[in-house]
């Protein structure tokens, strides 16, 4: 009878290499969701003559963007090598698109900031006669925006999956993109609940509770296509606290801004008419601590994932075991060509 196999590697060292990944790049993760889901909700508010809603999206795009990129240079070390980064463009390289999608995305981004200041100031910009040909802009650049918003939430997910990280290679084979999609609409929507007014955040309540229920069945599914062994770091050890806190803050956030629609709905004439002063806190405080728990549930998420990663590198298990079912699985099917193990 065989014992059981202790997992080891050459010397003790890890099979795989973890990437020199910290909390720079978990917050630029978390930072690309929530730019690109606010880009679209600023988008949706400008055709809907939302304007409160479109300020605060408009700026909390371009603030993300700004932020995450600077946290993704911190990363680098130095600018140029950002710069450098987009000396090529590779379709099938998720960090060459990626580049370009965040460059493209902070193009429309700053127009639209840019606008929106202008008009906070009372046109006092020192614009002179490119005032107007920048408000001409308005809408182009909300569109182009928009246009690389999904991408800039959704290819950091294929970025992760794109490693031979365990945990982060098996997940982006089974849906880790969609995870984060998803995520990005909850930090977009809670973050519009907290600085909108609740009136007209109808729209970032049906996105953040569209996101949260995505995000629950995605981040479900997708544990149950990896091996066990590789998904133990996704619910272990601080990575595992992490995506449990994520997941509580996520149902209490949920529940909050569903809580936060009933009340809305059933005193929409009066909060235009401008209801009771305690109607209108008791609305906004719940909108503003719903809308919190689920941008700190979305971040959770970016930041669990990421370490998860990190630490399925670290034990030789987490690579060896998944391996070897998926040979014995081809063997079962007769496919003994792909690899150096053969049939008997």
């Amino acid at each position: 009878m065989v014992e059981d196999v202790e997992f080891s590697s050459y010397y003790g060292r890890p099979i795989v290499k973890a990437p020199p990944w910290g909390d720079e790049i978990s917050l630029y993760l978390f930072l690309g969701g929530l730019a690109g889901g606010s880009s679209l909700l600023g988008l949706g508010a400008q055709f809907s003559d939302r304007p409160g809603l479109r300020i605060a999206t408009r700026l909390t795009a371009i603030t993300a963007t700004g932020v995450g990129g600077a946290a993704l240079v911190a990363d680098l070390g130095r600018p140029e090598r950002f710069l450098n980064m987009m000396r090529v463009f590779k379709v099938s390289s998720p960090m060459s698109l990626g580049t370009w999608i965040l460059s493209g995305f902070g193009v429309g981004s700053g127009v639209l900031a840019a606008i929106e200041v202008d008009r906070l100031t009372g046109l006092r910009l020192p614009l002179g006669p490119l005032r107007r040909i920048l408000h001409a802009f308005e809408t182009p650049a909300a569109l182009e925006s928009a246009l690389f918003a999904t991408p800039l939430a959704a290819y950091t997910g294929a970025l992760l999956g794109d490693t031979a990280v365990p945990t982060w290679n098996a997940a982006g084979r089974n849906g880790l993109s969609y995870v984060f999609v998803s995520s990005a609409a909850v930090a977009a929507g809670g973050t519009a609940m907290a600085l909108a007014p609740v009136r007209e955040t109808g729209p970032a309540r049906l996105l953040a509770l569209v996101g949260a229920a995505g995000e629950a069945v995605t981040m479900d599914r997708m544990k149950k296509g990896m091996h066990p062994a590789e998904v133990d770091p996704l619910e272990e050890g601080e990575p595992g606290h992490k995506l449990h806190r994520a997941e509580k803050l996520l149902i209490a956030g949920a529940i909050g801004t569903a809580a936060a629609e009933v009340g809305a709905r059933a005193f929409a004439k009066r909060l235009g008419k401008g209801a009771g002063w305690k109607t209108r806190t008791a609305l906004r405080a719940l909108s503003v601590v719903s809308g919190t728990a689920l941008a700190a549930a979305s971040a959770y998420t970016r930041f669990g994932v990421l370490e998860a990663g990190i630490e399925s590198t670290k034990d030789p298990r987490h690579v060896v075991e998944p391996q070897r079912a998926r040979l014995e699985e081809r063997r079962a099917r007769g496919i003994t060509g792909d690899s150096i193990t053969t049939g008997v």
